[in-house]
């Protein structure tokens, strides 16, 4: 099976970015740590408030296990109020 890459663009509310920078901080050192798991980054903009996370999986599996997983789930829980936006595209190398 082919990697799958995954980015995710976080707009957070206004006065809720240091919030928003501490769940990331969570979920990537969580997720670093799966198996599956080639690559997992997080970025802040530096000429606005937008965070990217950036995945790179080996295969749909690991990513189904990654959305499963604990830390995942309190990332999604803790990071609902904190945020305005939320896109996520999953790509495959061409």
């Amino acid at each position: 099976m082919e990697q799958i890459a995954v980015t995710a663009i976080l707009k957070p509310k206004t006065g809720k970015e240091e919030n928003v920078l501490s769940v990331l901080q969570e979920v990537l050192k969580g997720s670093r740590n799966e198996e599956g798991n080639i690559q997992y980054d997080v970025h802040q903009s530096i000429e606005d408030t937008t965070f990217v996370i950036y995945e790179v999986w080996e295969n749909q599996q690991a990513i189904e296990t990654h959305i499963s997983s604990e830390h995942y789930e309190k990332y999604r829980k803790d990071i609902g109020d904190l945020i305005d936006s939320r896109e996520v595209y999953k790509m495959k190398k061409l």
